[in-house]
């Protein structure tokens, strides 16, 4: 493998790499290294990283209390080729590639959400499966703010004024940030993202991506670098871009919608059959979805802001159900032929980790599909009307989680263990804090 990254590396001139690890909750951690060091460190095995980087909080502290966890024993890694692309915004000619972790023995490293995905996608292929996925994600430009106590605003605009009111599908409106969505584009281009079409989303300043179809780990790892992207892009032209689930209170939340579907060995779509109806499989993976997601809600809202954004009629699911191009529902069929038969699962926020969102669809899916879930009937009209079914509170969901015994035999217990620590300990720290709210209606008052 090392000759393939010295051809490649030699060919376009590479001076550094950037070996990718996301962490638990999608932050882009690794090494940077001199392109003769990767090369040669790669071809003799010697990268290496400590496990703890998926022990790490959203505060930068560290959880878990097994021996394990203390000892912290290196992984190997191991940089997948595939991955390899120029890196934009450097002055020096980088490259970045993901890496996947293993133990020595050369087995997966169990806690590592690259690794849950392919092991996911791993139960598809044994039968010869392939899920397709598109990812559609939201996030907001702000203005920048150095103080967490003071809320967001608007940036300003080309016009040199903010938007103060909502512009969904504005044209005028995403002028204004013309600027710094040609140089989205112009750097995604050169990390070779498929991105397709950006529009101005509901909330003031909020723009939406779609990414083209493809393969789930390939397109989970260009959400992780696009965010990347956009962060770095955002503060070159004096702001902030954030991926928060729901970053203003009085302003829509950001998802980050996943379109699945899936083929077999010859391409055809398993989720219609040849008179253009609904298969069994399509039937029974939404069953799963409707069954399962709201039992395993933290892999797709992983925080606490992220059920502020659950909320009806702020353009956000409160439950799983489903029908024919209707947005109201956490799972839509979108309008299209036979041959591109979806299911749009609405659930996951912008702030989710890419891979853990994919995977817990799939997951979800996957069980339906063995227990011949039938779906509920499809709902016409507003779904807010039915009761909730999601979590309303990550501790809540964290309960539900440890519950659920099918999706936690996927997952295995050695990945649930970490990410667990993780989110509890977060929890943790969040009721540690007294918020604005508190201090407005409390202090003077009770």
């Amino acid at each position: 493998m090392s000759d393939v990254f010295e051809t490649w590396i030699e060919e376009r001139q590479v001076s550094e790499i950037e070996c990718l690890i996301a962490d638990m909750n999608g932050v882009l951690r690794g090494k940077v290294l001199p392109a003769a060091k990767f090369i040669k460190s790669e071809r003799d095995g010697a990268l290496r990283m400590p496990s703890s980087v998926f022990a790490v909080t959203a505060t930068g502290d560290y959880a878990g209390d097994e021996e394990e966890d203390y000892q912290d024993p290196d992984m190997l890694i191991r940089p997948d080729a595939a991955t390899l692309r120029m890196a934009p915004g450097f002055k020096t000619p980088t490259a970045y590639v993901f890496a996947d972790t293993c133990l020595p023995t050369g087995e997966p490293w169990e806690a590592n959400p690259r690794n849950l995905l392919k092991k996911v996608l791993g139960l598809f292929g044994a039968r010869g499966w392939t899920p397709v996925v598109a990812p559609e994600l939201e996030f907001y430009l702000t203005a920048i703010n150095t103080d967490p106590d003071v809320p967001l605003i608007p940036p300003v605009g080309r016009s040199g004024r903010a938007e103060t009111a909502p512009q969904p599908y504005g044209l005028e409106a995403i002028t204004e940030y013309e600027d710094i969505i040609e140089a989205i584009y112009e750097a995604g281009e050169v990390a070779d993202l498929h991105l397709d079409t950006m529009i101005h989303e509901s909330g003031t300043a909020q723009l939406e991506i779609n990414f083209h179809h493809g393969d789930p780990l390939q397109l989970a790892d260009q959400v992780l670098v696009f965010k990347r992207i956009v962060r770095q892009v955002a503060l070159n032209h004096g702001m902030y871009a954030t991926f928060m689930a729901k970053p203003m209170a009085d302003q829509p939340g950001s998802a980050m919608h996943l379109h699945i579907s899936m083929v077999d060995g010859a391409g055809e779509n398993l989720f219609s059959d040849a008179a253009g109806q609904d298969t069994a499989t399509f039937r029974h993976f939404v069953g799963g979805l409707q069954k399962y997601l709201p039992e395993i809600a933290p892999l797709f809202a992983p925080t606490v802001n992220s059920f502020r954004r659950m909320r009806p009629s702020h353009s956000a699911p409160i439950n799983v159900q489903w029908g024919l191009d209707n947005r109201s529902c956490g799972l839509r069929v979108p309008m299209d032929d036979p041959q591109n038969r979806r299911i749009e699962n609405r659930l996951p926020g912008a702030d989710a980790n890419a891979y853990l969102a994919v995977a817990a669809a799939l997951i979800a899916g996957w069980i339906g599909i063995e227990e011949a879930c039938e779906p509920a009937p499809l709902v016409t009209g507003n779904a807010y009307r039915h009761p909730r079914s999601l979590p309303r509170t990550l501790e809540d969901a964290m309960d539900r989680l440890a519950a659920c015994q099918p999706a936690k035999a996927i997952i295995g217990e050695r990945f649930l263990r970490s990410f667990s620590a993780i989110k509890l300990a977060e929890l943790d720290h969040f009721q540690h804090v007294v918020s604005s709210w508190e201090r407005d209606h409390l202090l003077l008052k009770v």
